[in-house]
């Protein structure tokens, strides 16, 4: 062989080790971690919260659709009082992904058509019903006839045009900021339309569909959308950011958008069925995790900034139904968030392995270690942190080594 062909040879060579490689490092990127012990997720939520300052933390853990762990830390009120795996939360958006799936189980008894406009669902004009405190002033559409081309998965996907509530308009009147299902931007008055879809065209009360064929589904026996005196006897009050504490409120009204309280034991009960897509066919699980709209912004909140240019927008960022798709090192995922002032709340899912960590903090300076926390128990998910929180300062942690110890 002479020296020109050992050369070439050696370089082919060279190239196909460095393919075996990079395959090598490929898989064992999208390969599923091993689960925390329970020992070692304990200490890694004790630094947490001490890094934080958060007083109280509940965290499930969910593998192979299955819940394996459930645990919680710190207070659920100023007096010192624990928080417990039967604490009742406040869920905030979590709400939103319940809801959903709720919506997905309508869709699959034939009472609702995802792509079907709203306009055929009610009995007269959208703008012509009486503005109610329980739902958005519909009468602030009059004179604009796109409300007729909103559909249920425009509203579910947040792409219907609206900002987040009508309150937050300079005028406080509800209207349409862009074309009905042309972008994505994070509207829960999309949902309240929805919910009042339901209740007002349809005849059907959103709690008791909810009760139904969610909580009494998957043993929520702790979660209602609507306040129950029953909740008081364990209850979390709230810390915001300046560490002043706030009540619970008991929210007497039905909201699709964010009125859910729950238990961190329910919520994972929950998460475990929707990765599973328990009581759900196979063509609405896959509909409610299946990228549905582009999310072409910088992050979540403002509502409706400017659009990225196409070079600079996240590739695998999608609005699912209820939830925010994603896809990452291991493959795609799904998420759903909630706050508030005194909430920080977060579900994340891996459709591989059916695996997924819920967190929900009574404690809104907790919101900066959900990343290292979720990391911490699913490895690298690719789970779109900067988007969902902007430019929150995220705590790191040091202790990804010790994990299994």
């Amino acid at each position: 062989m002479n020296l020109l062909s050992f050369s070439s040879r050696a370089r082919r060579i060279g190239r196909t080790a460095c393919h075996i490689a990079s395959l090598a490092m490929a898989v064992a990127s999208s390969a599923a971690v091993a689960l925390p012990t329970t020992t070692a997720l304990d200490a890694e939520a004790a630094r947490a919260m001490a890094a934080t300052g958060a007083r109280g933390l509940a965290i499930a853990v969910i593998d192979d659709g299955r819940v394996q762990q459930i645990r919680s830390y710190g207070q659920r009120n100023e007096r010192g009082d624990p928080l417990q795996a039967d604490t009742i939360m406040y869920g905030a958006s979590l709400t939103k992904a319940v809801f959903g799936y709720t919506v997905m189980r309508l869709v699959d008894e034939g009472l609702l058509d995802l792509d079907r406009p709203i306009a055929q669902y009610l009995d007269r004009p959208l703008p012509d019903y009486p503005d109610d405190d329980k739902y958005a002033p519909w009468s602030s559409l009059a004179g604009d006839e796109r409300w007729r081309r909103l559909t249920p998965r425009m509203l579910l996907t947040h792409s219907a045009g609206f900002a987040n509530f009508a309150f937050l308009e300079p005028d406080g009147k509800l209207r349409f900021h862009f074309e009905p299902g042309t972008r994505y931007a994070y509207s829960g008055e999309g949902l309240i339309l929805l919910q009042f879809v339901l209740e007002r065209g349809l005849g059907i009360d959103l709690g008791e569909a909810v009760q139904q064929r969610v909580l009494d589904t998957f043993a929520m026996r702790n979660t209602s959308l609507r306040w129950r005196p029953d909740f008081a006897r364990n209850l979390a009050d709230g810390w915001r950011a300046d560490g002043s504490v706030e009540p619970h409120d008991e929210r007497s009204t039905v909201r699709a958008a964010g009125s859910m309280d729950t238990t961190i034991a329910d919520m994972a009960n929950f998460a475990a069925a929707l990765v599973r897509g328990d009581g759900l066919s196979e063509r609405s699980r896959a509909e409610l995790v299946k990228p549905q709209q582009p999310i072409t912004t910088a992050s979540q909140f403002p509502t409706l900034q400017a659009e990225l240019p196409p070079a600079q927008r996240h590739a695998a960022l999608a609005a699912g139904l209820g939830v925010v798709v994603f896809d990452g090192p291991q493959r795609r995922g799904f998420m759903k968030g909630g706050h508030n002032d005194s909430t920080g709340n977060t579900m994340v899912c891996l459709e591989r392995g059916q695996r997924c960590v819920v967190i929900l903090a009574n404690d809104v300076r907790a919101e900066p270690a959900f990343p290292a926390l979720v990391r911490f128990v699913l490895g690298e998910t690719g789970a779109p942190w900067r988007w969902e929180y902007g430019d929150m300062t995220f705590w790191t942690s040091t202790s990804g080594t010790q994990r299994d110890k």
